[in-house]
């Protein structure tokens, strides 16, 4: 029996019972669905993740500062400071591998608006080289430079977000906002939409749409900070090629627990470490949820043999008298085995549209980013494809088995 015939008698029977082949599919259906959906899901969660690792740099090594509680502050501040721009010059002095140590300092603004209109984006003082550091883009004008550090300029660079709350959509190169008391001129807008912010591995992430960057000797003479809160927020420590960020880390914090005299007032943030994390667990998470969507699959296989099996029975007396007029037991083997695979290639072709479906409803109902992968597709289809092999080999192999005499004698 040639193939093309094969597949013809195969779907003129899955036509002659509609209900009970659609009814089968439905465990193929559902498993091929739950597979490409949760692997997109996975794909997307695992691509906005190393998107925020990216940002943070590869090369760079953070170091945070640690607000102790209000009630070990005085005691932790009698030993330190905090984080500090004496560490980021002991980092860049001291420790083999760094190219540079550029500081940050978080503003807390109560008003951040313009002639046009206000907004809540973060504020922050910034090194001119960090806009190289967390690899930020422009769309107008220029970033800080080293001239705007050593006069105190009274300028900023802002997140396209920012940029539409304070003016809309008309210009912003040359307009002034104000922060506080004190007003900046805008210099420079960040390019696009700005990174989604988020958190990866414990560590929060800020989005670039919602920032506003000044010089940080602007923000250190010109906004008034707690006297018991840390000079600095945030150290970013940038690498050379080449150089184990994990090794440098432990060096960095080796130096600055002297600094500190033992206090636990900062911590160190390893993007390449977070990055290795972040693959792992992405990895149990793809195994963990392949294996539970897996189960529908052998599920549907499991419906499919039983419904073959039952129409083995209903078609003794048609195998018969196949049988009698010159069909050999492979012909009627490769029948049933089509007929199963048909089954499962329908039901697995309805679970891609479905399973793209559960995908782009997730993302659009929960906010997550999902990413429909090729490789994906063609895991759970071929999965569902061979496991509807698997199920129609045993009843093919019972259909054909059967003694001519007896299945035309069945009624």
């Amino acid at each position: 029996m040639r193939a093309g015939e094969a597949f013809a008698t195969a779907l003129e029977n899955l036509r002659a019972h509609k209900l009970r082949s659609a009814l089968t599919m439905l465990g193929m259906i559902f498993g091929v669905g739950a597979v490409i959906a949760m692997l997109s899901i996975g794909e997307g969660a695992e691509r906005q993740a190393l998107g925020m690792i990216e940002r943070l740099g590869l090369r760079n090594v953070l170091v945070r500062s640690v607000e102790p509680s209000q009630d070990a502050v005085q005691e932790v501040r009698a030993k330190s400071l905090g984080v500090s721009g004496r560490d980021a010059d002991a980092i860049e002095e001291a420790v083999p591998g760094v190219e540079l140590a550029a500081p940050t300092i978080e503003i807390t603004p109560w008003a951040v608006l313009s002639a046009r209109g206000k907004t809540k984006a973060t504020v922050e003082g910034v090194s001119e080289r960090h806009g190289a550091l967390m690899n930020l883009e422009l769309a107008e004008g220029r970033f800080l430079d080293a001239q705007d550090e050593a006069a105190h300029a009274q300028v900023c660079v802002i997140g396209a977000r920012a940029r539409r709350d304070l003016f809309g959509y008309g210009p912003a190169l040359g307009e002034r906002l104000k922060v506080n008391d004190v007003w900046l001129t805008v210099v420079g807008v960040l390019a696009g939409g700005g990174s989604a912010g988020g958190s990866v591995g414990g560590v929060a992430v800020g989005s670039t749409a919602d920032q506003i960057l000044l010089p940080v000797t602007t923000a250190r003479r010109k906004f008034e900070r707690d006297p018991l809160e840390a000079p600095l927020n945030e150290i970013i420590v940038r690498l050379a090629p080449g150089v184990s960020a994990s090794e440098t880390a432990g060096v960095i914090d080796g130096l600055l627990e002297r600094l500190h005299a033992g206090a636990d007032d900062y911590e160190l943030v390893v993007p390449e470490a977070l990055l290795a994390q972040s693959r792992r667990t992405q990895r149990l998470f793809n195994l963990v949820m392949g294996a539970i969507a897996g189960i529908s699959l052998l599920v549907g296989g499991i419906g499919i043999m039983n419904i073959m099996l039952a129409t083995v029975l209903e078609r003794t007396r048609e195998i018969g008298v196949r049988r009698a007029v010159g069909a050999r037991q492979r012909d009627i083997r490769f029948q049933f085995v089509i007929e199963s695979f048909s089954i499962s290639l329908l039901g697995g072709l309805a679970g891609i549209a479905a399973g793209v479906g559960i995908a782009w409803g997730v993302g659009a109902w929960a906010g997550w980013s999902t990413v429909v992968t090729p490789g994906a597709v063609l895991l759970a289809t071929g999965v569902a494809v061979a496991v509807g092999l698997a199920s129609g080999i045993y009843p093919a192999h019972r259909a054909a088995g059967l003694d001519p005499i007896d299945a035309l004698r069945y009624e």
